[in-house]
């Protein structure tokens, strides 16, 4: 008889849990590859970090200052993207971006790891350090690559208008086919 009494009120909400994974912003499979993203370029960045010495700096502090940026905004963006925190920020262009920063990620990461490459002593660990930037390279372009396959180029010319009322928007008005009732003889 106490159960009935004091049964359960409130239900589940499974849209309050702290992940939003699959969301309209990323879903699963984007989900892992900024995962590794974050953790490929940390791993990167600690072992440029361990670096002694150097005989080129100017590579070195490149590199750092790349693997470093893209630990701390790729981790930056993964939570907000994977949480409901994007909706309290005042982008409304996440697509665009994401797809943005991601492209010039890859492509400091490629400059930052073949100049790292090109100009270190050669140690173990500044080798494998650019072996690191490579492979969050690859990363940063498969995330590309599934991003384009799911949610197309965003930045294309001549898409789709946004409407602003959320129906669909309307193209170019067409002239009326039908003419008006000419007007009637009044007499007075």
């Amino acid at each position: 008889m106490t159960s009935e009494v004091y049964s359960t009120t409130t239900a589940p909400n499974p849209k309050s849990s702290l992940c939003l994974v699959p969301s309209e912003h990323l879903d699963k499979p984007r989900f892992l590859v900024k995962v590794s993203e974050v953790l490929l370029s940390f791993v990167a960045f600690i072992l440029e970090e361990v670096v002694n010495s150097c005989v080129s700096c100017s590579a070195l502090y490149f590199f750092e200052f790349v693997s470093c940026t893209a630990f701390l905004f790729t981790l930056l963006l993964l939570i907000l993207l994977s949480t409901s925190l994007h909706n309290r920020v005042g982008i409304t262009c996440w697509s665009n971006l994401d797809f943005i920063y991601t492209c010039a990620i890859a492509l400091f990461f490629g400059i930052s790891s073949v100049a790292f490459a090109a100009q270190n002593s050669g140690t173990d660990l500044e080798k494998s350090a650019v072996a690191f930037g490579f492979l969050a390279m690859a990363a940063f372009i498969i995330d590309i690559v599934l991003f384009i396959k799911t949610c197309g180029f965003p930045l294309k010319k001549g898409g789709k208008q946004e409407s602003s009322n959320g129906g669909p928007a309307a193209m170019v008005a067409q002239p009326e086919a039908e003419k008006l009732n000419p007007p009637a003889n009044v007499t007075s």
